[in-house]
């Protein structure tokens, strides 16, 4: 009887020396941080983005979709406008691809320059166009959720055209003069 409590003894040190050896105390057991796992871990700034991983979007970056309703009247009007499709990328280039009722395509690309207006969420934008010509434009834009606004004018060459500015708000193009009429509506692409 005594061997055999000597035997259970040694059978339970030696599990759990076992266990013991087996555990991972240095708190290493979390996976390593990537730029796809949803999480704000490593040397990220934002959720998958920032630090090593690419750069967050800020502002007017990202991909966007107008049609409908949602295309701006002066667009329908002067040009047939039946949707648009807007990529703004954080390396501060952009490609507008642009459909016309009868499906032809208008795709336009070129830089932007985007700024805080310090006015409620509107932001101003400058965009410059390389192609198909090289032009600029200069406008506003607002945010709310995965909804977007925006209202610009081209100024150079000059058109004659008074661009909008935040602190005259949406609808300000020409002094007010066209009210709604040159305001895009955009939904966020996910």
């Amino acid at each position: 009887m005594k061997n055999f409590k000597f035997l259970l003894m040694l059978f339970a040190l030696t599990g759990a020396m076992v266990t013991w050896t087996g555990c991972d105390d240095d708190g290493d057991n979390e996976p390593e941080p990537t730029c796809t796992d949803g999480i704000q871990n490593g040397d990220e700034t934002g959720i998958d983005c920032g630090g090593t991983c690419d750069p967050c979007e800020v502002g007017i970056q990202g991909q966007w979709q107008s049609s409908g309703a949602n295309v701006a009247p002066l667009l329908v009007n002067l040009f047939g406008t039946d949707s648009i499709y807007a990529e703004f990328r954080t390396d501060l280039t952009y490609t507008v691809e642009q459909y016309d009722t009868s499906g032809a395509l208008l795709t336009l690309e070129g830089t932007y320059e985007q700024t805080e207006s310090g006015t409620a969420d509107i932001w101003d934008i400058t965009v410059n166009q390389s192609a198909p010509a090289a032009l600029t434009s200069v406008g506003i834009f607002e945010i709310n959720g995965t909804t977007m606004r925006y209202e610009i004018v081209q100024t150079a060459p000059d058109i004659g055209a008074v661009p909008p500015t935040a602190a005259g708000g949406f609808g300000s193009t020409n002094g007010g003069a066209l009210g709604n009429l040159n305001i895009q509506t955009y939904e966020k692409i996910e």
